[in-house]
């Protein structure tokens, strides 16, 4: 049955039922999602429908919206097999004046423009994956010459190519952390309203959709990235108020016992992080022909020479796809190649040269696979 079929079906369906129904009988049929089917098969069939549908089917109803938007969802469609990974760029055209979100599939298909975002533009914001969709999280923003810190949240729902704004953070920040932990969203540090460098730490529920401030960093940081591995997260990188120059402490937050302990064992001036399967991708800005890969089991760190493409001194900006790293230049130059790293492969064999890249420069990625 195609989706044009599903939808024909619930129309007629609905208009053609049974007058002799009673008053009870009527609610609990129209409650169904789809007419004549229980939930569970209903939810099967919608989950099988082509991925490319899924902004059409959420306009057919709004129990089948809110379907679509839920986490069971994506439940539904990874125990069908359907689950798929997207690849979505922020770049920033050849002149350096407009940046955009585009998408593309796992083989670099597909592409097309996001809609534009809501709000005003902003940099240093943060990015987190979510449920099947990204937050854009606070930054720094402009609005007829003025600018400020934003505290603004947007999210882009993959499933309905749509934008939509959720409840401001507590505090305005930018340059901050951010990580996704347990299906919560955590900010850190960054820079205030007034410049101020902060140490407050925030959580957002997606449950409720609310930030709740919770125990702050030991110092103010800045500049930082965060990653989560088991239930904890991990705050690396940018300064701290506490260190002259910039910080190789490493911040660590349980979730469960809501408590910071700290260790002397990280990065520093990071340009580019990614997670993938248990393992921390980095690199600094002193040696851009390295990654360092930290592992959380035994806080261990090691490092992997980089192989040379075009110039020694180009930049890169981290994927995640199909399990591989992807390290694009920071120039968009023909001369310039993705590179791709293999942490399975076979000794040697490690590193290729991907086709996947962006329409522009790549200012920042993110991986969804619902």
């Amino acid at each position: 049955m195609c989706f044009s079929d599903l939808v024909n079906q619930d129309k007629s369906t609905r208009s053609g039922s049974n007058h002799c129904l009673t008053a009870e009988a009527q609610d609990k049929y129209d409650s169904l999602i789809l007419p004549g089917l229980s939930d569970d098969v209903a939810k099967h069939c919608l989950a099988l429908v082509p991925r490319k549908y899924f902004p059409r089917m959420g306009r057919v109803s709004k129990k089948w919206r809110l379907f679509i938007q839920s986490k069971e969802f994506i439940t539904v469609r990874k125990l069908a097999g359907m689950l798929e990974e997207w690849l979505y760029f922020l770049t920033m055209d050849s002149e350096g004046n407009e940046s955009h979100w585009e998408v593309m599939d796992h083989l670099g298909h597909n592409r097309r423009s996001l809609p534009p975002m809501p709000g005003p533009g902003r940099t240093k914001f943060g990015v987190v994956v979510l449920n099947g969709k990204f937050l854009v999280i606070a930054g720094y923003s402009a609005i007829n010459g003025t600018t400020f810190a934003s505290e603004e949240v947007y999210q882009y729902d993959s499933y309905l190519d749509s934008w939509s704004k959720l409840s401001n953070l507590n505090v305005a920040r930018y340059d901050f952390a951010c990580a996704e932990v347990n299906g919560l969203v955590y900010a850190v540090g960054g820079y205030g309203a007034n410049g101020n460098n902060l140490a407050s730490v925030e959580v957002y529920d997606p449950d409720t959709n609310k930030w709740t401030l919770i125990e702050s960093l030991r110092r103010p940081r800045w500049g930082c990235f965060a990653c989560g591995f088991e239930g904890k997260l991990y705050v690396m990188g940018g300064r701290s108020s506490f260190t002259i120059g910039n910080s190789k402490f490493v911040d660590i937050y349980n979730t469960e016992k809501h408590s910071w302990c700290e260790m002397k064992n990280g990065c520093v001036m990071v340009t580019a992080h990614a997670v993938l399967g248990n393992k921390l991708f980095c690199m600094e800005w002193k040696n851009q022909r390295k990654l360092a890969i930290f592992s959380p089991e035994d806080n261990s760190w090691k490092m992997v020479s980089v192989p040379l493409t075009g110039s020694s001194c180009v930049g890169f900006r981290f994927g995640i796809l199909d399990g591989k790293l992807l390290l694009f230049p920071l120039e968009a130059k023909n001369t310039y190649q993705t590179l791709l790293y293999d942490p399975n492969a076979a000794i040697g064999s490690e590193w290729q040269i991907s086709d996947i890249k962006p329409s522009g420069s790549c200012l920042c990625s993110v991986t969804i696979k619902a």
